[in-house]
């Protein structure tokens, strides 16, 4: 089988390809184009509809088939697969094979693995439907952390690839958790490899500013019509990153407390996101000073007369840059639930470490700006941000057009 490496070869066959440039997209951004154009395209398959998913599209049978002639894959006795519906040929294979199959629990809830365990002398129609979502549940048995689970190679899902291993997923972090949670138990080693399956139009160009340390690269991209060899010497991620951890995220995966604690009694420093007392000090700064919310923004008063309700803000007062003539960067936060409150985007913005200086909310018409001390930090927020999910929708988020107070006319561009 030939493996072709970043730019090398296409491969022949009929390639739906998309221009997606790069260029000032956030992952969001690119989420939204592939999504879009697997439907447009009539490429997407069950379950429909393909956003907010990893996506299946026709073909991934023809994709997955393509582990078979991974070196990797065959010298493989135990295989990590996603439990997405384009990985479903994929997990067929691996118990074709006869190798050890682990599935992560939905949202990691009940643990980490599920071992996939087929009836005894299961024919191939048995083992199609242990690789299906239903027969996961069916047909699979917990791994505990004493389990000893030692992965040789690793499959995941993803919304977008690059030929040079950058990895966009749906957004909710899982994969990269997983990626974290197995190095920290010590079922993955460096140089375990990972592989992704997509199709073709779904490698793209991303740029590597939009990746953070806690993102999985990939080593191997799957499609249709191609075998791409990366190449990629980006590390993966080293560990769980406990600063990046909230209480929350600890109370919602109960595995990652006990991996906490093994790594606390090994002595590593374990202290959570709001745990880190600079940190505590700098969001109680970033969240006072409130002001009331109207329908929509309007003017401010002209001098001399009444006073003009003003847009939710909220700032820092001990930071004069937030209200002076200082140049601040501002970050737009779009697609927002209108069941949200302005204290849940609050407090995801604490989790993540990116409190802005001042926050603008206009949450009538879905939408809030950030202002951050620096183009930096800036940066910093969009790429913490993007691809977060709140109430249900997908953020979108990229540095604003204008600066608040520049006029509504150029925060309508936003819409």
């Amino acid at each position: 089988m030939a493996v072709t490496s970043r730019r090398a070869g296409a491969g022949g066959g009929d390639v739906t390809a998309m221009a997606l440039p790069s260029a000032g997209r956030s992952k969001q951004d690119i989420r939204e184009k592939v999504w879009e154009h697997l439907e447009a395209s009539g490429l997407a398959e069950f379950p429909r509809p393909v956003r907010g998913r990893i996506p299946n599209f026709k073909g991934s049978s023809h994709a997955a088939a393509r582990l078979r002639g991974l070196p990797e894959f065959r010298a493989a006795r135990t295989v990590k697969i996603n439990p997405d519906a384009p990985q479903r040929n994929a997990r067929f294979l691996t118990l074709e094979a006869r190798k050890t199959l682990l599935v992560p629990t939905p949202r990691l809830r009940t643990g980490l693995f599920n071992r996939i365990v087929p009836p005894p002398g299961a024919t191939k129609e048995m083992l199609r439907r242990c690789a299906t979502s239903q027969g996961v549940r069916d047909y699979s048995v917990p791994v505990g952390l004493d389990g000893k689970a030692r992965v040789d190679l690793v499959v995941v899902g993803s919304v977008a690839v690059s030929e040079k291993g950058w990895r966009i997923g749906k957004g909710e972090g899982y994969a990269d958790m997983e990626y974290a949670m197995m190095v920290s138990m010590g079922a993955v080693q460096e140089d375990t490899p990972v592989v992704t399956i997509v199709h073709d139009c779904q490698v793209l160009d991303i740029a590597e500013e939009l990746l953070g340390d806690h993102d999985l690269t990939v080593d191997y991209i799957l499609t249709p019509t191609r075998t791409i060899q990366t190449n990629c010497k980006r590390p993966k991620p080293q560990g769980i990153m406990w600063h990046k951890v909230s209480s929350e995220m600890l109370g919602k995966i109960p595995i990652l407390k006990t991996l906490r604690c093994r790594e606390k009694q090994a002595g590593k420093d374990v202290t959570l996101q709001d745990e880190h007392p600079a940190l505590a000090d700098t969001n109680r700064a970033a969240i006072s000073d409130k002001k009331v919310m109207p329908a929509n923004p309007q003017p401010r008063a002209a001098p001399g007369s009444a006073p003009v309700r003003e847009p939710h803000v909220e700032s820092n007062p001990g930071n004069p840059k937030s209200e002076g003539s200082d140049p601040i960067t501002a970050v737009y936060v779009g697609n927002l639930p209108g069941s949200l409150r302005v204290s849940q985007l609050k407090s995801a913005l604490r989790e993540l470490q990116v409190a802005p200086v001042a926050l603008k909310w206009q949450g009538a018409q879905h939408r809030a700006f950030l202002d951050y001390r620096d183009q930096g930090a800036a940066l910093r927020a969009v790429s913490c941000l993007q691809g977060l999910s709140l109430g249900g929708n997908a953020l979108r988020v990229e540095l604003a057009r204008s600066q608040r107070n520049k006029g509504q006319g150029e925060i309508n561009s936003h819409k």
